[in-house]
């Protein structure tokens, strides 16, 4: 069986270098090749089609948000592994949207980094434990999309901006019974269980505000 094949990209040898040493301690993983930055990284994919790519978002010429977008809309099958020292929630929120299969902070390399590559390698997603709050409400807002319809969508809108159901019906001219319903179907999609709980899970991905 070959080795589960990895590219990394990161434009600090030495950075690159220890995490060489925590992979290569693993029989069955190998990094087949190492890179400066997003370009390098986008040309070797062209003859070398690696299991993983493990990247930073900070690199020069084509930084790793773009490379992250590029590697899965050419090469749909190749994970992505996000290294980073960056936790600002939009970059994070943005490598999640961009089709990245984990986000790790290079702080917690040392005792994460292989756990977070066996997970991907088995088809789960990897967030990193220091982030673990910020990047599960992330990771459910980035999947409603397409498990919420439309007019669901606007009636969690209408909860966590605190109106009634009878205003709800009002507003988007249904029926009280509908609204309920509506709500009901949103809160077996999303596995929450207490209205409260619904109307915090509004607001944190601020439905306050317009979805659009």
């Amino acid at each position: 069986m070959n080795p589960y094949a990895i590219i990394l990209a990161d434009d600090h040898a030495m950075f690159r270098e220890g995490i060489r040493r925590i992979i290569e301690r693993i029989e069955d993983l190998a990094i087949i090749c190492e890179v400066n930055d997003g370009l390098e990284l986008l040309d070797v994919l062209k003859g070398s089609r690696p299991d993983l790519v493990i990247l930073d978002i900070s690199m020069p010429n084509l930084r790793g948000l773009e490379a992250i977008r590029e590697v899965k809309k050419t090469y749909p099958k190749v994970k992505v592994l996000v290294l980073t020292m960056h936790k600002k929630r939009e970059f994070i929120q943005q490598a999640l949207r961009d089709g990245a299969d984990g986000f790790l902070l290079k702080e917690d390399a040392g005792g994460e980094l292989i756990r977070a590559v066996q997970t991907i390698r088995s088809g789960g997603k990897y967030l990193s434990s220091l982030l673990s709050g910020v990047l599960t409400s992330i990771a459910l807002e980035r999947e409603e999309p397409e498990i919420l319809t439309r007019r669901e969508k606007e009636v969690l809108k209408l909860v966590a901006e605190g109106k009634k159901t009878k205003e709800i019906a009002e507003a988007l001219y249904i029926s009280p019974n509908t609204v309920r319903r509506h709500r009901s179907n949103v809160m077996e999609k999303l596995k929450i269980k207490r209205l409260a709980d619904l109307v915090k899970y509004a607001i944190s991905q601020n439905y306050i505000l317009d979805q659009g």
